[in-house]
């Protein structure tokens, strides 16, 4: 990522080079080689993600991207598909704002081989949903739970294979439940098949699950101590595959993130301990050995019992009883016994594994079970599932679990067909849409061939075997396979070997070794295994095992085979009650490194995963199709005849739309039941012509709360600035009941202030006051106020360098909130305040002292929860700060005095080190502003003489140092406007202290208006009279064109015009703004200078001291 300028270059930048295309429907050519040319390009470059219209493809880039932060959340929230390029979080925000629009649940299915990034995925959509879901404190709870299961239930259930680092070895249905506000306050995980059997053997250069090796390269001394934890080749269950480390794995950082996600879930401390004491155990059985003892097994070191037996809390004389032996009951003759029967070597070393495996087994699903129970809620409104499931998996030797794998892998596939091509197809024939078919491969006779009852299936004949031959272990593989021969050899996508049988799956043909197929059916705890448990002292482990031995069994006992077939059709059921969204996952090498690319790998996925018949559907096909009634109901809003609601037919309701907003006749067709659409950008067009429709109207809910909202708060702001200087302080009469504004230099358009600020700190207050020295001479300073410091700025003419002579802002002072020590002001009603720091203090006059005060204050509490020390007093003290040079720099104090006089303007009389202040008395100390003041006009145009509140008419806009333009502060105008005027008018623009006459134009000030701008000098000057109140001596804004031509005469209007001089911003809900030069139609004149004015349709008030009649 480089930057050039300003600009910075990313991933998402449209100047960068394109790599294929985004949605592979736009490929020129649809074959297998185009689609991996088209992923080759996209992936060499780190696009990862390509579209098939709303199916998403992944390819795994084996190396972490930068682009899942929290700028692409930004990016993608709330936005269409085609409005960025392919991502993950697109068809994440897809999902969710489909449930939160159409009401309906949600699945995203992600499919692919093992290590083709399944897993990855899932996280990043999870992350997704939590991160732009709202919510309080136990949503975000929820949100943990749901982020911290996944490294907890993966250090449980993930393994390194030979394809996979990170291969889950179990597979997860996670329900993320909504409220009806769209935020998570529940969830539910439903767990498939974990790999149990990794706990005791795997293959060569494969490891079992992360837990063992991150207890033993994680755990404290301590813990390794009581829980015997040594070596990783010490264990038997570890050291058979001679595989300890990974390289992009480091099990003592995971061992920690598994122990806090544990406590997020809110397991505790104690049951935190038991699982790592029975992970522990499950190591410490796997070294006990057996030898051979005339024909039957015994245990070859006894001294291997004594760990596992402290760790499960059992006697070590039975764990040795029932690892050696079995009891069997036994009928004859009516009567049932027991019967001990010794074990071989063989048998107990399956008896061992057996105990071990249902160990695992059992803390897995107590996990699983923890966070069901952490995330449950009372009743449940929408969801969103994700489906993290194993991938399909070919091995040299394949097993019983590749078997049930791959068959709960072609399910899902059947899903994708059934949704995708088939049932897509079949709607059209139904609606009576005109289609040409497209042919694509079913796989619905290889999910029969795997489980159907009649004619039998293989997971039936293999049921019936084990059920058989119950008793009898040896011979059942060799029964079942020639079982399968003689009943479904004849199968086109089944065919038979010496050693096993071979499917033909989608993904290709997978050989299976039929050794050990019966018993891993059987999946049967022997009752000596379970009774075991249950005898321990531990409370904990004995609720693991809670079966009820002494219950009649009736029945044949439930097959590993039959639990898997029953719980894939169970989430089959569960997904095709969702809108289903897909993401196909592609596995581009075998070596696990960035930036390879396989060619015959990759395609050969392409081809199983159906890539290019859903580009052909997609490209023949209506990408959005919706019942009459769900059209209407959801884009009612865009015609009148169709909001609220529409009297008429449904479907020509439809039409009325689709007519409407001008859509083509080739983009739709409307079927007998649902309209359907074809390009999605058509879609996009509906979507965002109601998006704009809904805006306005919440724009304007928006604008009269935020008028309500800030009309509170000012009333509040107002009413905490009175009380500070309530009875202490005499008020201004026409400052009293004045609205807040704040920043009065206007902020966002003065980078020569903003410069001394930090980045994206917010403005409380802004704005001009008078700083006085030593000598009482007073000078401009702009008085800045953040939540962190107050700012004083002044300007400085530049002595040396290429801007000689210039002026230029400079940082006067800058102190820390907390460091004030307090301000202090007279009784009167001046504008001066005195600014205490532990250095020296600054004598100030500022016209807005209330406002600062009161913001100031609300600041120092939040900084020092203390309140900020006020003194009112007729004498005020300043501290000097002490300078280097002059008769004056000595430090010391300073005096000012206030003295009762006459009028409202301060007179000021410095003597030596006093300064003498004469001011008229103002409203009494116990006055507090009028709330009426604040309440909303109904109407502008109803509004009375009687009704005009008591802001004065504004002055014109007045030059500014930089040549910006600001308004003359409102404040200034109460004082200049005549005392004796009722306050429920307007003040008139004509009277004895009308605050402004119009500049005389000069033409030779536009001369040369291009050339670099001088500085203005004023900001140096001191005030005149150096009073509170008294206007500063500024350049007036000329009106505007002198000097041009005048324009040709237009026809006289109906009623009379006037032209703006300058532009106004309305600082009410009924006044007029308006731009210089614009055009004013006058609807009436009055002496208080606030005319009624019509412009662009509206009418409101406006000053007439601002306009020219025309």
């Amino acid at each position: 990522m480089g930057s050039r300028g300003h600009y910075r270059y990313h991933w998402l930048s449209h100047n960068v080079k394109q790599s294929g295309v985004d949605d592979m429907v736009l490929l020129t050519k649809i074959n297998e080689d185009a689609i991996v040319e088209n992923l080759k390009k996209r992936y060499m470059d780190d696009y990862i993600f390509t579209y098939i219209g709303p199916v998403l493809i992944s390819v795994n880039p084996f190396k972490q991207m930068p682009y899942f932060g929290d700028k692409e959340v930004e990016l993608y929230q709330g936005a269409a598909q085609y409005e960025n390029p392919p991502h993950i979080y697109a068809l994440a925000d897809n999902m969710y704002r489909n449930m939160m629009i159409d009401r309906e649940n949600q699945c995203v299915i992600i499919s692919g081989e093992s290590g083709a990034g399944k897993t990855v995925a899932a996280k990043y959509i999870m992350s997704y949903i939590s991160r732009v879901s709202g919510g309080g404190a136990k949503v975000q709870h929820v949100k943990d739970i749901i982020l911290q299961s996944n490294p907890l239930l993966e250090a449980f259930g993930n393994a390194k294979t030979l394809r996979n680092n990170n291969s889950s070895r179990f597979g997860k249905y996670f329900e993320i439940q909504f409220s009806s506000g769209g935020e998570p306050d529940g969830g539910k995980i439903s767990n498939f098949l974990l790999e149990k059997s990794r706990v005791v053997m795997r293959n060569p250069g494969e490891r079992s699950f992360h837990i063992f090796y991150q207890l033993i390269e994680g755990a404290r001394e301590d813990q390794k101590s009581s829980l015997g934890i040594t070596d990783l080749d010490y264990y038997s269950y570890l050291n058979q595959s001679e595989s300890y480390k990974v390289d992009d794995i480091n099990d003592k950082s995971d061992f920690q993130e598994t122990m806090h996600a544990m406590s997020v879930i809110g397991i505790t401390p104690e049951d935190r301990a038991l699982v790592l004491q029975i992970v522990a155990g499950v190591l410490h059985l796997g070294n006990i050995s057996f030898k051979e003892a005339g024909n039957y097994a015994a245990v070859e070191s006894e001294e291997f019992l004594a760990f596992p037996a402290f760790l499960l809390g059992i006697d070590q004389t039975g764990l040795k009883g029932k690892l050696t032996s079995r009891t069997m009951d036994s009928k004859w003759g009516g009567k049932s016994e027991s019967i001990d029967v010794t074990l071989n070597v063989e048998q107990a070393c399956y008896t061992r594994d057996a105990l071990a495996k249902a160990l695992h087994a059992h803390v897995f699903d107590f996990l699983v079970e923890s966070i069901n129970k952490a995330m449950v809620k009372d009743h449940q409104d929408w969801n969103i599932g994700v489906l993290d499931i194993y991938g399909f998996e070919i091995f040299q030797k394949n097993g019983f679990e590749q078997f049930c794998i791959n068959f709960v892998n072609e399910k899902l596939q059947q899903i994708f067909i059934e949704l995708t091509l088939k049932a897509e197809q079949e709607e059209y024939v139904q609606e009576g849409i005109r289609w040409t078919p497209i042919e694509y491969f079913n796989n619905k006779i290889v999910c029969d061939l795997i489980e159907t009852k009649n004619p039998p299936g293989i997971m039936c004949i293999l049921d019936d075997v084990c059920a058989t031959m119950h008793a009898v272990g040896e011979g059942a593989d060799q029964t079942m396979l020639q079982k399968l021969r003689v009943q479904i050899n004849s199968h086109e996508h089944f065919n038979s070997w010496n050693q096993g049988f071979i499917i033909h799956h989608y993904a290709g043909k997978v050989s299976y070794d039929s050794e050990g197929f019966c018993e891993r059916n059987r999946d049967v705890l022997f009752t000596d295994l379970i009774e075991l448990m249950q005898s321990s002292e531990i409370p904990f482990i004995r609720a693991l095992f809670p079966e009820n031995l002494n219950a009649d069994k009736k029945g044949r006992p439930t097959t590993a085979g039959s639990k898997i077939k029953k719980q894939a059709n169970d989430l089959v059921g569960t997904l095709m009650k969702c809108t289903p969204h897909y993401i196909r996952c592609i596995k581009p090498n075998e070596t696990k490194k960035p930036k390879d690319w396989e060619e015959g790998r990759v395609k050969h996925q392409v081809e199983y995963l159906g890539l290019k018949e859903n580009i052909r559907v997609r490209r023949a096909g209506y990408a959005y199709r919706r019942m009459f009634k769900k059209f209407l109901n959801r884009y009612a809003i865009l015609t009148k005849e169709t909001w609220p609601a529409w009297r008429g037919d449904e479907k020509q309701g439809v039409l009325h739309l689709l007519r409407a907003v001008n859509m083509d006749q080739d983009q739709f067709q409307l079927g007998r039941t649902k309209v359907f659409i074809k390009a999605p950008e058509s879609l996009f067009l509906l979507e965002e012509m109601r998006e704009r429709k809904f805006d306005g109207y919440a724009r304007s809910i928006q604008r009269a709360w935020r008028k309500y909202a800030a009309r509170k708060k000012y009333v509040q702001m107002r009413e905490e600035a009175s009380d500070l200087v309530l009875n202490r302080k005499e008020r201004r009469r026409h400052s009293l009941n004045r609205n807040f504004v704040g920043d009065y230099l206007g902020m966002d358009d003065r980078p020569e202030l903003r410069k001394f600020l930090a980045k994206r700190e917010k403005i409380d207050f802004a704005d001009k006051v008078t700083k006085y020295d030593r000598r009482f001479k007073g000078i401009k300073r702009d008085l800045i106020l953040t939540p962190k410091c107050v700012y004083l700025i002044g300007r400085e003419k530049v002595k040396q360098g290429p801007e000689r002579g210039q002026v230029t802002e400079v940082l006067k002072r800058k102190i820390e909130v907390e460091k004030i020590l307090g301000l202090s002001l007279s009784t009167m009603q001046d504008d001066f305040l005195v600014l205490h720091e532990q250095e020296y203090d600054s004598l100030l006059e500022c016209v807005f002292k209330t406002e600062f005060i009161s913001l100031l204050a609300r600041r120092f509490e939040e900084k020092t929860q203390r309140k900020l020390p006020l003194k009112f007093s007729t004498t005020l003290e300043v501290k000097l700060k002490k300078e280097s040079w002059g008769p004056w720099s000595a430090a010391g104090t300073r005096q000012v005095t206030f003295l009762q006089g006459q009028g409202d303007q301060a007179i000021l009389q410095p003597s030596n080190k006093t300064l003498q202040v004469s001011i008229g008395p103002g409203l009494a100390k116990n006055t507090r502003p009028s709330k009426k003041n604040f309440a909303l006009s109904h109407s502008s145009t109803s509004r009375t003489h009687q009704n005009y509140p008591t802001r004065a008419a504004p002055g014109p806009p007045v030059g500014h140092q930089n040549g910006g333009m600001r308004y003359t502060d409102n404040a200034a105008n109460y004082r200049n406007a005549s005392s004796h005027q009722q306050t429920n008018h307007r003040p008139a623009s004509g009277g004895m202290n009308r605050p402004f006459q119009l500049p005389t134009v000069n033409i030779g000030q536009f001369k040369g208006r291009n050339s670099k701008a001088q500085p203005n000098l004023d900001c140096l000057r001191v005030p005149e009279q150096g009073a509170a109140g008294v206007r500063r001596q500024t350049v007036s804004r000329p009106a505007p064109g002198g000097g041009r031509p005048k324009p040709a005469p237009k026809p006289k209007p109906q009623m009379p015009q006037c032209k703006a001089l300058y532009a106004y911003d309305a600082q009410d809900t009924d006044e007029l703004s308006f731009n210089a030069d614009d055009v004013i139609d006058i609807v009436k004149e009055d002496a208080s200078g606030w005319w009624t004015g019509r412009l662009r349709g509206k009418q409101g008030l406006f000053p007439n001291n601002y306009v020219t009649k025309i």
